[in-house]
């Protein structure tokens, strides 16, 4: 079925916010603070349990608790807030073709940036403090594979792990890129394959990261345990953490764009969401790449 192809205003498709809240205050709606609250309790339940490993009388189960429910919180805020600004709008033909929601994409992306940027500011507190801190040490030799020689400098050649998944997060980023110009040429079937493509890689993506945190753990001992003496690990996890997350969220986007698309929906006059989705995606491979060179390489330079 495609969009053409119906007439009614819904198309029989349940809208969970079928007018904004709270009523007399205009586009005004809750989706976004609901979706707020939950992405807040996620940082709260990580901060708790991590004060749970050191010397605070806290047990793990409330933190991991708490981050759990915060994470459905916040992927029920985050549906209702898509479903409410892209699908039923586009069902309805409301803000599709105008740049606000493309701009809001960028206000946010604004926001994201400052949230990394707090976090990449205490990695370099560490590194002119005190380098490399007691931690480093067992995490130092798994972090590279080796190094190589360009004239009199040592250039670190980073694992086989992180280099794979660097290249499928860059390669991921090239395939949104092609499906978004072939829905611009109303190719519905490369807009489709190209989709399902950087979700595959996404995916991918995170079952390599959720790997390299298992190597790590389970087999250099590379944990917060110590919390004292975890000031590399508090970085190294709480940065490649919060990617991990902002990854998962980007996946789940693309998937619900990838089912819409599956339904016959966008074409080359009507893709607001999947610019924006787009976006998203390429800014996450942005930090990725920038992290590898601090967080990786450059932990050991």
């Amino acid at each position: 079925m495609t969009v053409s192809e119906d007439s009614g205003d819904d198309h029989g498709h349940h809208l969970p916010a079928v007018e904004d809240w709270p009523k007399g205050f205009g586009e005004a709606s809750w989706w976004p603070f609901i979706a707020a609250m939950g992405a807040s309790g996620i940082y709260i339940g990580a901060a708790l349990f991590i004060l749970a490993m050191g010397e605070l009388p806290l047990q793990p189960l409330v933190g991991g608790g708490l981050v759990l429910a915060s994470v459905i919180v916040f992927l029920v805020g985050l549906y209702g807030w898509v479903y409410h600004a892209f699908i039923k709008a586009f069902w309805q033909g409301d803000g599709h073709g105008n740049s606000g929601l493309r701009w809001g994409m960028v206000l946010f992306l604004c926001t994201e940036v400052a949230t990394f940027g707090a976090l990449f500011i205490y990695y370099f507190q560490i590194r002119i403090a005190s380098w490399p801190p007691a931690d480093f040490e067992v995490i130092s030799g798994p972090l590279v594979a080796g190094t190589v020689a360009l004239g009199s400098i040592e250039i670190p050649i980073i694992s086989e792990i992180v280099l794979a998944n660097t290249l499928i997060l860059i390669l991921s980023s090239g395939t949104i890129h092609w499906a978004h110009s072939q829905l611009l040429k109303d190719n519905r079937r490369n807009f489709i394959l190209g989709l399902g493509a950087t979700l595959l890689l996404g995916v991918i993506f995170l079952f390599g990261q959720s790997y390299e945190y298992y190597e790590f753990i389970v087999h250099e001992g590379f944990t917060l345990a110590a919390a004292q003496e975890a000031l590399y690990a508090s970085a190294f996890y709480g940065l490649t953490g919060l990617h991990g997350l902002h990854v998962s969220m980007g996946a789940v986007l693309i998937a619900i764009v990838f089912v819409r698309a599956l339904y016959g929906q966008y074409s080359a006059e009507r893709h607001t969401s999947v610019s924006t989705v787009s976006m998203y995606w390429h800014f996450v491979d942005v930090v990725w790449i920038f992290l590898v060179a601090v967080l990786y390489l450059g932990a050991v330079v």
